[in-house]
């Protein structure tokens, strides 16, 4: 579907029609090219901004998800929050009500209309747009918050084909705006200690990476006519594919300095049978009901194998439906060592009892020791008291801000939302191609050569 097509068709339907009629389109059967189109701006590697004394905030999307971005938010010193946008009244004056428990003028809102966001990000008066909204909204409104001069953090997947990838890419460059995609799980004090570990050498040369995203979530289902189960149905009912890469890759990209000295170069990707959602829908809703009057077909699981330029190899999985405790893997390789996580276990040479057997349990306290984050050890205790994911949500915006009010470059740019997100797209073609692999665009355009790897940041806190 045409984004003219899209942003037409918003005006006169609602949220859950919209995605039932995205998601009766059919998956592009051309190949996605690899070439890069031309620059229309310069760089945003390293993007650094003035910093702000105040961050004024505007939030679009304020269910399930948005909701916990403004609460914690507003316990961030220097946060401002000045309009909420969402479709749904009583979601966003939930939300306003928190702002103004906190102290702060009731913000603005913006609800019932679809484009109700465009009238938001004509204000001067916010810096920054949170975008926490079904996955099919957040390029049109990346793009128009970055055309109107605000930074732009949006939830994931950042976009769904390869041209929205490129559209953010563009439009972050064109207007020299951030444009970060909200990968929360790069945030997790096991994560952050691994990156550490890496970053330290202690597991020799990176080789080889398993991330992904095993999470039964078949419940959501039962929310038909609103609420995430309401619009992410209809996507197992287009996609076979990866649908959701990002929780599990983000942060194995960062251990192996993805578009920071290496880069992705080829995938390649297959799925299985699509059986349990259908399985699924039959045991729990009438013959009659819409889910049983679709078609699912995402495989239960697809594994994408993926080679790096300089021969890295990544298996990256996911699996939102089958009967299997939760896992991202979060396993990285060297040569001197191993990390695997879920459970959290490691084998370093000189360091662990044996290469054969798992370091794992109450014998891991030496290395959390040894090797936890700058970052956990100063905000940690915090982060877990406030929460969202054992503490990783609050982390992140909280670092989100310090980058902001003290003119710093963001951990992650938009070169690492387009690369972590056009999985979805990419392995999609390949599992429709029997396998076959397929190029991975260069988003950076040559610039992951001389980008520096992300360091190991000690916020002055």
């Amino acid at each position: 579907m045409k984004r003219r097509d899209f942003l037409a068709m918003t005006g006169a339907a609602s949220l859950s029609s919209i995605a039932s009629k995205l998601a009766a389109a059919p998956v592009a059967d051309s190949k996605p090219s690899p070439k890069a189109p031309r620059r229309k701006g310069k760089s945003v590697a390293g993007l650094t901004v003035p910093p702000m004394d105040k961050i004024r905030v505007g939030f679009i999307g304020v269910g399930a998800r948005g909701s916990g971005h403004v609460e914690q938010m507003l316990v961030l010193e220097g946060v401002e929050v000045k309009a909420i946008c969402d479709l749904y009244e009583d979601w966003a004056k939930n939300s306003a009500k928190k702002v103004v428990e906190a102290g702060q003028p009731e913000p603005t809102l913006y609800i019932g209309d679809p484009l109700a966001f465009k009238k938001m990000h004509d204000r001067d008066d916010i810096d920054i747009v949170v975008i926490s909204t079904p996955w099919e909204w957040h390029v049109p409104m990346a793009v128009d918050a970055m055309k109107k001069g605000k930074h732009v953090f949006l939830e994931v997947p950042a976009a769904l084909t390869v041209d929205e990838c490129w559209e953010l890419v563009d439009t972050a460059e064109a207007t020299q705006r951030h444009c970060m995609m909200m990968e929360n799980v790069n945030y997790g004090r096991e994560e952050l200690m691994v990156l550490n570990l890496c970053r330290q050498g202690i597991l020799g040369e990176l080789l080889h990476g398993e991330a992904a995203y095993i999470h039964d979530l078949r419940e959501q289902m039962h929310e038909v006519e609103r609420g995430t189960g309401s619009w992410r149905t209809y996507h197992y009912m287009k996609t076979n594919g990866n649908l959701y890469p990002t929780h599990g890759l983000g942060p194995v990209a960062q251990y192996m300095n993805i578009n920071r000295g290496d880069r992705l170069d080829t995938l390649s990707s297959m799925s299985t049978n699509s059986r349990v959602r259908a399985m699924y829908a039959k045991e729990k809703f009438p013959p009659d009901h819409k889910w049983n009057k679709g078609r699912f077909v995402c495989g239960d699981l697809n594994t994408t194998i993926a080679r790096t330029v300089l021969g890295k190899t990544l298996m990256i999985q996911w699996d939102e439906q089958l009967p299997r405790p939760y896992t991202r893997h979060n396993l990285v390789q060297g040569t001197r060592g191993v990390w695997g996580g879920f459970p959290g276990r490691t084998v370093i040479e000189g360091r662990t009892e044996s290469t054969h057997s798992w370091t794992q349990g109450d014998k891991l306290k030496a290395i959390y020791d040894e090797f936890d984050h700058p970052l956990f050890r100063k905000q940690g205790e915090l982060a877990v008291k406030m929460g969202g994911h054992g503490g990783m949500d609050f982390l992140m915006l909280w670092r989100i801000v310090y980058c902001l009010r003290n003119g710093e470059p963001l951990d992650q740019d938009v070169y690492d939302a387009a690369t972590w997100s056009v999985i979805t797209p990419l392995s999609a073609w390949s599992v429709a191609h029997r396998g076959e692999m397929i190029e991975v665009p260069d988003f950076t355009r040559g610039e992951w050569k001389t980008m520096k790897p992300l360091g190991i940041v000690d916020p002055k806190v």
